[in-house]
């Protein structure tokens, strides 16, 4: 027990070396879109069901996971890539914004930003709809706006690092945002980054980039195997025997094959799916787990008794590290975890949880980030690979796009943190932050605002209501001066600090922002509620803010009264016994402001 704990020690301690270490991510940056629905019944079109769209989430993916995987482990992260001017490219601004990423991206007039579209009924993926065409490649002036980009990050990040080298994560998904300029621009200063790390879908493009560490997936691994070419080796009893001809036919596919023996008969196997990939017609798992098959390569491991895909991974690690120029070599295999090979020809084996497919994207990405993180920070290989499958693991709990976060790997080992939780009273880029971790755990956000000048028991009753409408209830309150230019100058009564307080207090509140403006759009346009909460029994459409925020998806409540219970009521009823209780005070009508009733006032 007293190893185990000084183990988790050790590990911890290599999280906390890698803070604020400066990483440069380069390549196809997309937005992911879930698009959560109800559905009881059939259409009588089709036998299709019937949609009811419920809440959409949009989070950023690609490269710009890795992005946010990086900043939310600790690192500082900063991302180049094309993304186009559109709404799409809008929300993937505001996602890398609220995720800490330094937003290097270039605008790409007139190509589209890549989009995942996800619809899930009762937590299964019902379709995907992918937009964004991977042939629309950047033109000559986006190819060097990008080029400068580059160069200027990688100079800023050197900066910011006191003159240290930056990391490099290349992500190249074959969506067009690394052409061969770039491809090249990128091996040629291979010198200015201390560690490169590499995730693409054909590792062949990214010869001469001398990598310190790759991460094929097992079709990508077999397939840059396969194109390699090679001679047979021999074999004997039921060894695992592995064989590709020496040449990749243009006109026809390459076949790779597990088995007892060369010419072994492959056990058929069942159709595959998957997607389709540039340069390529299909490179897919089978449905039973058990084969690779499409354009270009066939792994199947049936034939030959015992063989599995993590056995066929290590068999080849040496060949993937000589083809990539690797030090390292990080073969994914979905929920069956990884297996890693360096140096010293010594292969390590990690393990995950398996998990329905919608609760695993992105987790490659939190896979990526951790080993590049700990690599960077010098940590021993079967260190980074422990902590990177243990980054990848804890992500996969729900349905989104995976983000490990430093906190929770650091809970995972056992270990104490600094902030095991956000303060209730939080500035506006404490926010950001917040509601971005809330979103990306798929939690709904409820969002209210107002002076809250004393707080009274309808006030209470109030916002208990609003924090059931959703999983998180975020209040908003006018600033002193606000509260002046909306109720005159004789409020308001308490000091911003003390409502800020006070409501902090309150069971129901998680957490509470200041804000200066007399209208909270701005924060509204920061947090895009899911729901947005206003006292009164007036119908939701006469909500100034009702607009913006059904424009950012949310919907509007309005919540009744507590009767006979307002911040001007009882400001009156104080007055008024003073006055019985000093009558020498100067009798003075009440301020008009005062008889405003408003729940939230």
């Amino acid at each position: 027990m007293a190893g185990a704990a000084a183990e988790q020690r050790r590990l911890a301690t290599v999280v906390e070396s890698w803070l604020e270490r400066p990483v440069l991510i380069v390549g196809d940056a997309m937005l992911d879109e879930w698009r959560f629905a109800d559905s009881d019944r059939l259409c009588r079109e089709a036998p299709a069901p019937v949609l009811t769209l419920r809440r959409r989430i949009s989070a950023a993916g690609g490269a710009a996971n890795t992005a946010v995987n990086v900043a939310a482990l600790g690192g500082r992260a900063v991302l180049v890539a094309p993304v186009g001017a559109d709404v799409a490219g809008d929300e993937l601004h505001d996602c890398l914004d609220r995720a800490g990423v330094w937003d290097r991206t270039v605008n790409q007039p007139g190509r589209p930003t890549p989009v995942k579209r996800r619809m899930l009924a009762g937590n299964q993926i019902l379709l995907r709809e992918d937009s964004g065409d991977p042939e629309d490649a950047l033109d000559h002036d986006g190819v060097a706006r990008l080029l400068t980009a580059l160069s200027c990050a990688t100079e800023e990040l050197r900066a910011a690092a006191g003159g240290e080298a930056p990391t490099l994560v290349v992500c190249d998904y074959g969506l067009g945002a690394l052409p061969a300029p770039v491809r090249a621009w990128l091996v040629d200063n291979r010198e200015r980054y201390a560690t490169v790390a590499l995730d693409a879908h054909d590792l062949a493009d990214w010869r001469g980039l001398a990598p310190t560490v790759v991460t094929p997936s097992f079709a990508e691994a077999t397939r840059l195997l396969a194109r390699a070419g090679g001679t047979t080796r021999p074999t004997g009893g039921t060894e695992l025997h592995l064989e590709h001809p020496d040449s990749d036919p243009v006109d026809g596919p390459s076949e790779m094959t597990a088995g007892v023996a060369p010419g072994a008969v492959r056990a058929d196997s069942t159709a595959p799916v998957g997607e389709p990939i540039r340069g390529e017609g299909r490179v897919a798992l089978t449905g039973d787990g058990l084969s690779v098959t499409g354009t270009g390569v066939t792994v199947n491991t049936r034939a030959g008794e015992g063989v599995d895909r993590a056995v066929l991974a290590e068999s080849r690690l040496a060949e993937l590290r000589a083809h990539t120029g690797a030090d390292v070599v990080a073969v994914t295999l979905d929920t069956e975890g990884a297996v890693v090979g360096g140096a010293d020809g010594e292969p390590r084996r990690s393990h995950s949880t398996p998990v329905p497919a919608s609760h695993a994207v992105g987790a490659g990405d939190a896979y990526l980030a951790a080993m590049t993180l700990a690599l960077a920070a010098d940590a021993p290989l079967p260190t980074a690979a422990q902590l990177a499958q243990l980054a990848a693991t804890i992500t996969v709990s729900d349905t989104g796009t995976c983000v490990c976060r430093r906190d929770d790997l650091l809970a995972a080992l056992g270990q104490p943190t600094n902030t095991t939780s956000h303060p209730a009273l939080v500035g506006g880029e404490e926010l950001d932050a917040i509601v971005a971790e809330h979103r990306e755990a798929g939690r709904s956000i409820v969002f209210t605002n107002g002076c809250f000048d004393v707080l009274h028991r309808g006030h209470v009753r109030y916002l208990e209501q609003a924090r059931a409408l959703g999983d998180l209830l975020i209040v908003a309150v006018n600033s002193d001066g606000s509260v002046r230019r909306l109720k005159g100058p004789d409020r308001p009564v308490n000091p911003v600090e003390d409502r800020g307080t006070l409501l902090a207090a309150l069971a129901c509140v998680d957490h509470v922002v200041v804000f200066e403006e007399d209208s909270p759009a701005a924060l509204i346009e920061a947090v895009r509620p899911d729901v947005y909460v206003k006292g009164g029994d007036y119908p939701p459409e006469l909500v100034p803010e009702a607009p913006l925020v059904r424009r950012l998806g949310g919907q509007v409540r309005t919540l009744g009264y507590v009767p006979d219970r307002s911040t001007s009521a009882i400001i009156e009823r104080i007055r008024s016994h003073s006055q019985d209780l000093s009558p020498h005070v100067d009798d003075r009508e009440p301020d008009p402001s005062l008889r405003t009733h408003t729940q939230a006032s």
